[in-house]
């Protein structure tokens, strides 16, 4: 008997545009023969279901139902793939929890904490072989030194929305006196900023996912910006960047990498696909993690289609997969 699923997009925060896009790529690849698949859309108008033949219904959010007809629709789980917020910082995951309805994601715990970078790096430190980048975290409602945080870090370093996605408000800071610019435009998207060392090395990004009960690695993908780094416009336009999948790696790269991003998968107490990009330095091959993205984006541009591939994998077993693990 088929699984009456709600795939959830949109979302509240610009990335609602690649939201979209990544449920358009699952929406084709869940398997038909299994699922009934509602569309369910969320935005700042409500949350709706749009037939292409008729006009929006309203979710009934007492217990997620739809009425079409005279008909009431229950689902039996939600394929969530909202990016950013309401959808990847733990929000939707304790409303659904509340009404007992399981979903393809980090739980709300999970969701929330990583949503915040400065955090989720003091978790995963001290995990073997997993290195992190000197930061300091600052607030906007807190006094700060930008004197003493000039001299605490070594030139060039990020500066971070602490919990924004798709790379929007990230600056590379070069010079000293770009600091406080770049803090201004960090501070338009988040109330917590991250001012992190760069990590001279090569940079990957892994999904990792479990399925039947095991914690599975797909291919890494090497990420070479044509951009000063990988910025919403490398990882959006097709072309932007260089991506090779599988990366580059030696065996032993690659054996310890996964090693690690199992570790921090289970440390974090990940469910569902999630996505790990990280650093290996250029003099020493070490690991350094930069973030873990627990709603990756499903776009036909996106790593996690193009590492499914590169594992011999077909998309709808792979969606199959994620909903059966989870729902």
């Amino acid at each position: 008997m088929k699984k009456t699923i709600a795939l959830l997009t949109g979302g509240t925060t610009g990335e609602w545009v690649v939201s979209v896009k990544s449920a358009a790529t699952i929406a084709q690849n869940l398997d038909s023969d299994k699922f009934e698949v509602y569309k369910i859309m969320l935005n700042e108008s409500g949350w709706f279901y749009e037939p292409a033949d008729s006009v929006k219904v309203a979710i009934d959010k007492n217990d997620f139902s739809l009425t079409i007809a005279g008909r009431k629709i229950k689902f039996d789980g939600v394929f969530i793939a909202i990016h950013g917020s309401p959808g990847e910082d733990g929000k939707l995951q304790g409303y659904f929890d509340m009404i007992g309805l399981p979903y393809t994601t980090c739980n709300a715990l999970t969701s929330a904490i990583t949503m915040n970078k400065g955090y989720t790096k003091a978790i995963v430190n001290g995990i073997k072989d997993l290195n992190v980048a000197k930061s300091v975290q600052i607030f906007r409602n807190t006094s700060f030194d930008i004197t003493n945080i000039k001299a605490e870090l070594k030139l060039p370093y990020f500066v971070k929305p602490n919990s924004g996605g798709s790379s929007i408000g990230m600056t590379k800071v070069k010079h000293a006196d770009d600091l406080e610019p770049a803090l201004e435009k960090a501070f338009k998207e988040d109330d917590q900023i991250l001012i992190e060392e760069f990590v001279e090395g090569r940079e990957f990004s892994v999904g990792v996912f479990k399925a039947k009960g095991e914690i599975k690695v797909l291919p890494a993908t090497e990420v070479i910006p044509s951009n000063e780094f990988f910025d919403f416009e490398a990882k959006y336009t097709p072309g932007a960047s260089e991506e090779i999948t599988p990366g580059r790696m030696t065996d032993e790269e690659k054996n310890r990498v996964e090693e690690v991003v199992k570790a921090v998968y289970e440390k974090l107490n990940c469910n569902g696909v999630v996505r790990i990009d990280y650093f290996l330095e250029h003099e020493t091959g070490k690991f350094f993690f930069i973030e873990i993205n627990t709603i990756p984006g499903q776009t036909i541009t996106s790593f996690i289609p193009q590492q499914v591939a590169a594992y011999g994998m077909q998309l709808k077993d792979f969606y199959t997969q994620i909903v059966e693990e989870s729902i």
